[in-house]
């Protein structure tokens, strides 16, 4: 073993027994204990002796100021008369800053705890009313969309929204809607085969003509000629704004589309903008998305002709048809995802077979408040007509 270990050893065991059974003397911490302990001793038989002799002389009876506290034994004391705890080595160098410490300046904080909580205090939020009324205790959220208790949508005040928004022209469903869609927003109508998805597009387009807009058609199912005779048929004057160049009525083969989509898409901004289209109707995307066979291709171009459509400055609407499995996908699961404003169309049969009635719902809306209920609609000679007041039963 080498010197240097030899001497580690030695001032390692400098403090313990030297071996012959003798003790070493006492450090001077040891000392300080002991002092403490006697002066604890002394301190207790001093009070002890002086609530004898106060017991003797009959001044027990009577209740001390000092006698408000006792310990555990029954013994009284004062917080004055009570003998400081001896502290350690270690409790001394671990012990927290105290008031004195902040008078000296050696705090570690810039001020105090009580000067920092005092506006925590002032802030803390007012218990519930005891009447139990909950909108007077919700005061100040002006971020819900719903009055507690209620079925319809809190739309009373004015949406406080630099956004420019716009109608979708369909009653009933406008009023589920905060000040309206945000206009250059891509949208989609979801439904299986005849919940009125193509009705849904003549709407969206008829609302932009009566007030002097230009609006594009673009119908990937059905010839140019049935679209405008369907339209005529239920009040909108297609043939009319046709007539007058107002409206653009395109019928396109959906594999003559997907062949030559990349062409489209890049045109399509500069055909809308040249013509002042503020809206334009693709009825229907599902048709476009059954030309691709290959999943990834699908997607890609889909995307990139959504994009496309967002670039081209006007409010878009697709249609799409539903999955099979549920009335919330679209049958590849795809546009709900591209899309700002999904709205859902689907039928209700009840258990009872009774008769089978269509509700629509607001699936999102980006930028836009809107009511999350399920509302029964019809489809008439007038078109979709939404009772946004009315419940599913």
């Amino acid at each position: 073993m080498s010197d240097d270990v030899t001497d580690w050893f030695d001032r390692a065991l400098e403090g313990e027994d030297d071996g012959d059974g003798s003790e070493s003397e006492p450090d001077a911490a040891d000392l300080e204990d002991d002092d403490a302990n006697d002066r604890l001793d002394d301190t207790d038989k001093a009070v002890r002796d002086d609530r004898s002799e106060s017991l003797a002389s009959g001044d027990g009876d009577r209740a001390r100021p000092e006698d408000d506290q006792r310990d555990p034994q029954g013994d009284a004391f004062s917080v004055a008369d009570e003998p400081p705890s001896p502290i350690d080595d270690d409790s001394a160098r671990n012990r927290t800053p105290d008031a004195d410490d902040a008078a000296d300046g050696d705090s570690l904080f810039e001020e105090d705890f009580g000067s920092a909580l005092q506006d925590i205090e002032a802030s803390e939020p007012a218990a519930v009313g005891d009447d139990g009324d909950a909108a007077a205790d919700l005061e100040g959220f002006d971020d819900l969309d719903f009055v507690l208790g209620s079925d319809e949508p809190d739309f009373d005040e004015e949406l406080d929204s630099e956004l420019p928004r716009i109608d979708l022209g369909i009653d009933g469903l406008d009023q589920m809607i905060q000040g309206g869609v945000p206009e250059r927003s891509l949208l989609v109508a979801m439904g299986g085969a005849g919940t009125g998805k193509t009705t849904f597009g003549l709407q969206f387009i008829t609302h932009a003509l009566e007030r002097d807009e230009r609006a594009v058609f673009i119908t990937l199912e059905e010839s140019r000629d049935r679209v405008i005779n369907s339209a005529t048929e239920k009040g909108y004057a297609f043939d009319e704004y046709v007539a007058d160049g107002q409206l653009a009525v395109v019928d396109v083969d959906p594999i003559e589309m997907a062949n030559s989509l990349a062409s489209i898409r890049n045109e399509l901004p500069a055909l809308v903008e040249e013509f002042g289209a503020s809206r334009l109707v693709l009825d229907s995307v599902s048709l476009l998305e059954m030309m691709y066979e290959d999943r990834a291709k699908r997607r890609n171009e889909i995307y990139d002709f959504a994009r496309s459509l967002k670039g081209a400055g006007v409010t878009a609407l697709l249609t799409s048809e539903a999955s099979s499995e549920t009335a919330y996908a679209s049958r590849y699961g795809i546009v709900e995802y591209l899309t700002d404003a999904v709205f859902v169309l689907q039928y209700i049969r009840p258990d009872d077979f009774r008769e089978t009635r269509m509700a629509i719902e607001i699936q999102k809306i980006r930028d836009a408040n809107h009511s999350r209920e399920k509302k029964p609609y019809e489809i008439t000679s007038e078109g979709i007509s939404v009772y946004q007041q009315a419940n599913l039963f």
